[in-house]
């Protein structure tokens, strides 16, 4: 019998629906089936009087959801998927994303679709995709105060976003540089399509094994992105004595205090896809981002009225 996870946003009435009628179904088709809502991997946010609340990686796992799990079904958005990856990623269990909100740029099929797509999965008739992860984490002293694992972003800056601020920057073993900014991104290739590129940064392909800088709005023509192997560990300390403001994947922050420090490393945990078919990135890039779009002929002349 397999195990099955179903994991939705529960704000949204289709997604809703669509957990008790595929609980339904899948219980019927002889599945142990086990439900969770998206909301286990949404961290919060801390406050000034309470800049961290540390919770340990691991124990964001929703309850019977482990490596005898055949797959979950997430039904929500982007932020539906990056808070299920938060929840499942350590158990190593591959997610099935359906999108019932707009965008839907991390998802693999539409609610209308379900149907066909759930009987190629549950026939094995699937590939997976794997996709790396970093664990972000605020330092302070001789212990980890807070640490989340991240597949898009962290974005660090002070309140209000608009001021500058000054860090110091260093990048595995070589020597620290400073950059003063509103704000750095540290992205991975799969956040490279969300604000790390409103940012001005590259589009990467998820396959290729970097991560990228990128400072957001930089006071200086010397501070561009810079783009370098996820082997090595980023640390990022603020020369500012204002506290700065951190989230991560939009979903989740902590208060960075003068004296902290951030670290960002490869995580050892991926966040594994259910694909259908091969993927074809440069397409989902045409069909949500418009990329490589032909233009539009111009007329050689105009005619004055």
């Amino acid at each position: 019998m397999p195990k099955v996870g179903i994991i939705f946003n529960d704000i949204k009435p289709a997604a809703c629906e669509a957990a008790v009628v595929w609980q339904e179904k899948l219980t019927a088709l002889g599945c142990e089936v086990h439900v969770a809502n998206g909301l286990g991997g949404l961290l919060g946010y801390s406050s000034p009087g309470r800049p961290v609340c540390h919770t340990p990686i691991e124990s964001l796992v929703p309850p019977h959801f482990d490596e005898s799990m055949m797959f979950a079904l997430v039904l929500g958005g982007d932020g539906t998927v990056l808070s299920a990856f938060r929840q499942v990623a350590p158990a190593g269990i591959p997610l099935l994303t359906v999108n019932t909100g707009h965008m839907g740029f991390l998802t693999e099929a539409y609610l209308n679709q379900l149907p066909n797509v759930m009987e190629r999965v549950l026939e094995g008739d699937y590939r997976l995709e794997e996709r790396s992860m970093i664990v972000v984490k605020v330092c302070q002293r001789d212990r980890v105060a807070w640490e989340v694992l991240c597949l898009n972003e962290m974005v660090l800056h002070r309140e209000p976003l608009t001021s500058m601020c000054h860090f110091e920057v260093s990048v595995g073993n070589h020597a620290p540089v400073d950059i003063a900014a509103d704000g750095i991104i540290i992205s991975t290739p799969t956040g490279s399509t969300a604000y790390s590129l409103s940012a001005g940064g590259p589009v990467i392909t998820p396959g290729v094994s970097v991560t990228q800088l990128i400072p957001i709005c930089p006071h200086s023509l010397a501070s561009r992105g810079i783009v370098f192997p996820d082997s090595e560990t980023v640390k990022i300390t603020s020369a500012n004595t204002d506290p700065l403001v951190m989230v991560v994947d939009g979903n989740a922050g902590s208060y960075v205090m003068p004296e902290d420090w951030v670290v960002t490393e490869r995580s050892p945990y991926t966040a594994k896809f259910i694909r259908l078919r091969s993927p074809e990135f440069f397409k989902v890039l045409r069909e949500k981002l418009g990329w490589g779009l032909p233009h539009i002929a111009k007329p050689t002349s105009v005619e004055l009225p």
